[in-house]
């Protein structure tokens, strides 16, 4: 008996010892990999700083930057490889340009990151991408794909501008939902064919199935807590299609999924499912719920006359399964605003 219960715990031991050994190697790894990239970004700025610097020796010459760079990308290439051809250099120029003090590089991104930002002309919406890339450890693909599905003008959509950017500076937590939730939220990730006729349930499943894709579209702070969450009134039952919780907020987060248009019974059926957590789940210490309907169309008239002045806790976010254009959101933006002059 004494010698199987030592065989038991020096198992125990060698299992702690072997998880201990894979977590020092993969953080060894991982800083590596850190280190190697932010070396990369270096070695690119160091490029771009001494091309710019050559480049005033001769700027009264209007193609002077081009010569050089042409000339230098055609001597390092052969040598060095397709990473110093003349994109690749006029890519580093601009972005000593834009990055003119070395020391203000963030080690947490890469040259792919950099590369991307620096395509940005507003430099407040390239603080909001750089900031969040590192707050939220993104990677380069994920930044890629922010920026692309226009997180920003998105948020600036129910937001202004300052507090959108305070957040990204964490200066200040985020207080109430619309500085979280998108509307529009993009799911292109999910691989739905926008003119395909399909159920709930099916959007459902595929949200589940790209649960990571979605908690990075939902925003800061969110974790999920149920699928289908059964509530039972009496002898009836129902059943919420998601529960997420959002530590930021402090609150959980329940989410009705619509493939149609939204109607007032949704809205009530949603609002009914926020009651019954506040009620019976909501702990003392935490914020009201917040129930989000998401669907593939809305009436902002419907949603405004059904639920009361002030409401705070229930809101409608369409989806969107493609990115949206530059023109579809400046036109969201201006719909927006008219809609909150006529209030």
């Amino acid at each position: 008996m004494e010698a199987r219960k030592s065989i038991t715990n020096n198992d125990q031991k060698l299992e702690s010892l072997y998880s201990d050994a894979r977590a020092i190697i993969e953080s060894a790894r991982t800083n590596a990999v850190r280190s190697v990239d932010f070396c990369r970004v270096q070695m690119y700025w160091h490029l771009g700083q001494r091309i710019f610097e050559e480049e005033q020796q001769g700027k009264e010459r209007a193609d002077y930057g081009s010569y050089l760079i042409k000339n230098l990308a055609q001597r390092l290439t052969p040598e060095y490889g397709s990473g110093f051809g003349v994109r690749q250099l006029e890519q580093s120029r601009q972005f000593y340009r834009i990055y003119p003090i070395a020391n203000t590089l963030r080690s947490q991104l890469n040259w792919s990151q950099y590369r991307r930002l620096i395509q940005i002309d507003d430099p407040d919406k390239r603080e909001y991408y750089e900031l969040e890339s590192v707050n939220n450890a993104w990677t380069a693909r994920e930044t890629e794909r922010q920026i692309n599905s226009m997180l920003y003008e998105r948020l600036l959509i129910s937001n202004d501008k300052e507090s959108v950017l305070a957040v990204a500076r964490q200066q200040r937590i985020p207080e109430t939902p619309t500085e979280i939730i998108k509307d529009p939220m993009v799911l292109e990730f999910l691989g739905l064919h926008r003119e395909a006729s399909y159920y709930e349930k099916d959007l459902e499943s595929a949200i589940i199935t790209h649960i990571t894709e979605f908690l990075l579209e939902m925003g800061k702070g969110f974790s999920f807590v149920a699928r289908q969450k059964r509530i039972l009134l009496e002898d009836d039952e129902f059943f919420a299609d998601l529960v997420f919780y959002n530590r930021l907020l402090r609150c959980h987060v329940i989410i009705e999924l619509k493939t149609g248009e939204l109607t007032h019974q949704d809205l009530g059926q949603l609002q009914m499912y926020v009651n019954y957590y506040d009620r019976n789940v909501k702990l003392p210490d935490e914020n009201p719920t917040i129930g989000i309907l998401l669907c593939s169309a809305k009436n902002d008239t419907v949603v405004r006359m059904t639920l009361p002045e002030g409401n705070k806790t229930i809101l409608a976010s369409e989806y969107q399964l493609y990115l949206p254009t530059q023109e579809q959101l400046i036109k969201e933006v201006n719909e927006v605003k008219r809609l909150a002059q006529n209030k």
